[in-house]
């Protein structure tokens, strides 16, 4: 959802504003130390463009225009408040920053630290997923609350009442407008990470709607991972989760067939995958080994297995053998039964689906997986491979009955009714 430039001053404020958004936010949320009142701030200096540049022109630097005029309210609501003496104190803020109107850090680097503080201050353990996703869309994405509705299938009404109580539970909270360090910094990370995975897979395989992809949702995420890479160069398992989207961005083309049909990765045509951005994921991939101290984290490990297909130019290519084992380690740095589906399919890849089926088998026991429609559709198809038609249809069936989005259920159909009577 990358701003459009359009013409005139009005359409220059949208497009600055747009891109310029988050390190807005960010900046001021130091000051006042509240996210909510960032936000209002920030808009306060989106009127004052709108008022401004079509009289007066566009300035030559019209986020630092912004990002000023934000903090120089931002300080005025400061000044006006009974507690300006003990907030002074807790930002350490001299004299001068509150008798003069304040000008944009010169250091670039002060305000990617604003912006670092504002992701984790967006993804704080102490609000739901939901609300972490939603509340990052709106203040490091750019995105409005239509759009952020328009993303996920809900009503418009719903993600603008996440973020409402988003802002108030941190509020309430008094949740420091900080980056985490020490034991705190991992977890915290972890759950920033997550939210721009979760961000991405949602727009990479809708779990609902009538499109298989979103791929502005995918840009959005992948975005924000850029944007985390930069801020947090030593970190291993941020590079990792941007090698990851890399290399599962450049497969987007290929995933779709011309009615928008879902296409199975041993059926896509790998002359359409962005090598480019294959090129990137190596990169950053890269990147993750050369600061890591420690074994890989869960992000390095997905990248790494992502990196095996985007390096096999054909299907069969394909080192499924080196695939099962990363999803092996991945099995032991972080037990999920998904993890144990997704390394059920490689072993059948590796050593056939004979070696495979009692994986899944025994996976139909585990309640986390009832209703999860990859199950029986990992199932049918071990089964499909076996020559047990009658018994994939079943699972193909299941699988269709299970699935919340329009295309893949419509895709399983499909497989089901190939199995015959």
């Amino acid at each position: 959802m990358t701003p459009q430039p359009t013409a005139g001053p009005g359409g220059a404020v949208e497009t600055v504003f747009r891109m310029e958004f988050p390190r807005v936010v960010a900046a001021v949320a130091r000051i006042v130390r509240d996210v909510g009142i960032a936000e209002e701030l920030a808009q306060d200096a989106l009127v004052a463009a709108l008022e401004q540049w079509p009289r007066d022109g566009v300035p030559d630097n019209p986020g630092a225009w912004l990002t000023a005029t934000a903090r120089h309210r931002a300080v005025d609501l400061v000044r006006r408040r009974e507690t300006y003496a003990r907030k002074l104190a807790e930002i350490g803020r001299d004299a001068d920053l509150v008798t003069a109107p304040p000008e944009p850090p010169a250091d670039p680097d002060d305000i990617d630290d604003d912006l670092l503080r504002l992701v984790f201050t967006a993804c704080h353990p102490a609000l739901s997923a939901e609300a972490r996703t939603a509340l990052t869309l709106r203040l490091l994405g750019g995105l409005t609350t239509a759009e952020i509705a328009r993303a996920f299938l809900v009503p418009e009404a719903t993600v603008a009442q996440r973020i409402v109580r988003a802002k108030r539970t941190l509020a309430r909270k008094n949740v420091a407008f900080e980056v985490p360090y020490g034991p705190d910094r991992e977890a915290r990370l972890g759950s920033v990470l997550d939210v721009i995975y979760l961000i991405f897979n949602e727009g990479y395989a809708a779990t609902a709607g009538d499109d298989w992809l979103r791929p502005a949702l995918c840009e959005d995420a992948l975005r924000l991972a850029r944007v985390l890479a930069g801020l947090m160069p030593k970190e291993p398992e941020v590079h990792g989760l941007t090698a990851l989207l890399e290399f599962q961005a450049s497969r987007t083309a290929a995933r779709t067939g011309p009615e928008g049909e879902p296409v199975l990765l041993a059926d896509q045509n790998r002359a359409r995958w962005n090598r480019m951005l294959i090129a990137r994921g190596a990169a950053a991939l890269a990147r993750a080994d050369a600061v890591a101290s420690g074994p890989p984290g869960p992000y390095v490990l997905q990248a790494a297995i992502a990196a095996c297909h985007a390096h096999a130019y054909r299907y069969e290519e394909t080192d499924w053998h080196r695939i099962a084992a990363l999803y092996a380690l991945l099995a032991a740095r972080t037990p999920s039964p998904v993890v144990e589906l997704n390394r059920a399919v490689a072993v059948s890849m590796a050593e056939g689906p004979e070696a495979a089926l009692p994986l899944v088998d025994a996976l139909t026991e585990v309640p986390a997986l009832r209703d999860y429609h990859l199950l029986p559709s990992v199932r049918g198809d071990l089964l499909s491979r076996l020559g047990r038609a009658a018994e994939a249809r079943q699972e193909f069936t299941r699988a269709a009955e299970l699935a919340g989005n329009a295309r893949e259920r419509e895709m399983l159909r499909r497989r089901a009714e190939g199995m015959g009577g």
